[in-house]
């Protein structure tokens, strides 16, 4: 096969062509499929659907330790809760406060209570010149959202197979006092699928920051998110906690995670982990902002997954679901612009979703062109600080709320449109040139 840049002017007229007119085809379908996030299939909630019956009466809502979780009280979460979610991060519960049903929230009040109290007594981020952030690129959009919100400047690393670019990160934080933090999605990276190497978790772990403020946001959304259940291919990554013990490291780091997209979207329980200055500090601001999240929640968690065993059977029945989407995504990418020459993309092993890169300049118009024929994209540019991709290129591609039938004609519309745009860019280049 030859690609693009290998056609003549005549070839790459002709395949434009018959890609117009297979896109003129679709058009005429009238789709209407939105892939713009990540969110489970009904198939994926019907799986907790347990959830709605483990507690009945008023007798089921009483903890191990005898409490009744329809009352006040246990703000840091119950401790069979704790010790869950504990063993889904691998530390200890005492390490553990349990939130509400999204770990965002805690992300999102952590920042805040930094900026306007401090973190462990320091200047209140407020106060200072300029605050800065470390954003490993393509990234989350969400993460960037909550620092532009409170006017943090974000830096971008890009972000590597093995996690973000050490060295840049090394260099940054060993020099420069206004940064503060750096967001992190260990394994299963929001888009690309990347999972942080041993080598990378060990390097951060033992960073030595010109901020003693500095922390990192460990979002670990995606720990037991795996589609394949074979313990030799499991992907696996460091404990980031115990290693930044080891270092002396232990307030550097705020680890975060939900069930989310193990249980229910938006009914979920969150949690955040840390040391315990880390926690004490956490725990002041807290007392103020609530009297308990919801226990009776927590409660039903518990009794419905009961263990980590339970948690790891539970998601294997996620990845049945999952496994074929992505793979056949890949397949059809691989299939009719494999050798292109055009674009790559991802093939990740687990998470929510497929990072895809068009020749530099396209991505916008691949999202626009999509959007006509009838499939709504994440917006071209969002995985990007201040929605500014300097290449144009990376689009996120979000398989899981759709059905197999549905999903299969998302991407060949895909596929038309990345081919349509990118035949248009080579042959204004071959022209041009």
């Amino acid at each position: 096969m030859k690609t693009y840049e290998e056609m003549s002017l005549s070839e790459l007229h002709a395949l434009e062509a018959v890609t117009e007119e297979k896109l003129a085809e679709v058009r005429g379908k009238g789709l209407a499929i939105d892939m713009t996030r990540g969110r489970p299939s009904a198939k994926q909630l019907d799986l907790g659907d347990g959830l709605l019956t483990v507690l009945t009466t008023g007798e089921d809502c009483m903890s191990e330790s005898g409490f009744d979780c329809r009352n006040y009280g246990v703000m840091e979460g119950l401790p069979e809760a704790k010790k869950l979610m504990g063993d889904i991060l691998g530390v200890p519960a005492e390490n553990v406060i349990i939130g509400g049903n999204a770990s965002l929230s805690l992300m999102f009040d952590t920042v805040s209570r930094s900026m306007t109290h401090g973190v462990c007594g320091s200047t209140p981020w407020s106060k200072l010149h300029r605050v800065k952030f470390l954003c490993p690129v393509p990234g989350y959009d969400r993460h960037f959202a909550i620092c532009e919100y409170f006017g943090i400047e974000m830096i971008n690393v890009p972000m590597t197979p093995e996690g973000p670019d050490m060295d840049i990160v090394e260099k940054y934080v060993s020099s420069d006092e206004e940064i503060k933090g750096i967001w992190i999605v260990p394994m299963y990276s929001n888009p690309q699928g990347y999972t942080c190497s041993d080598e990378t978790v060990r390097r951060l772990a033992s960073l030595k920051c010109a901020a003693k403020d500095f922390r990192i946001y460990w979002d670990n959304s995606y720990g037991i998110h795996h589609f394949y259940d074979e313990p030799e291919n499991q992907d696996h990554v460091l404990n980031i906690f115990e290693e930044c013990a080891k270092m002396g490291n232990e307030d550097l780091v705020y680890e975060f995670c939900s069930t989310s997209k193990v249980s229910f979207a938006g009914g979920g329980i969150s949690a955040i982990a840390s040391s315990q200055a880390n926690l004490d500090d956490h725990r002041q601001y807290m007392k103020f902002q609530t009297i308990g999240y919801d226990k009776v929640n927590q409660l039903r968690h518990v009794k419905f997954f009961r263990n980590l065993a339970g948690v790891k059977k539970h998601m294997s029945r996620h990845a049945a679901i999952m496994r074929p989407k992505f793979e056949m995504v890949c397949r059809i990418l691989s299939e009719e612009l494999g050798g292109c020459g055009i674009c790559s993309w991802t093939t990740p092993r687990g998470g929510y979703f497929i990072s895809f890169n068009t020749m530099e300049g396209c991505a916008k118009n691949v999202v626009a062109m999509a959007k006509g024929a009838g499939v709504k994209l994440t917006e071209a540019g969002a995985t990007y600080p201040y929605h500014r991709d300097p290449y144009d290129s990376n689009i996120r591609i979000a398989p899981s709320l759709l059905s197999l039938e549905d999903l299969e004609q998302a991407t060949e519309v895909f596929v038309l449109c990345v081919r349509l745009v990118s035949l248009r860019k080579v042959i204004d280049e071959k022209k041009a040139g």
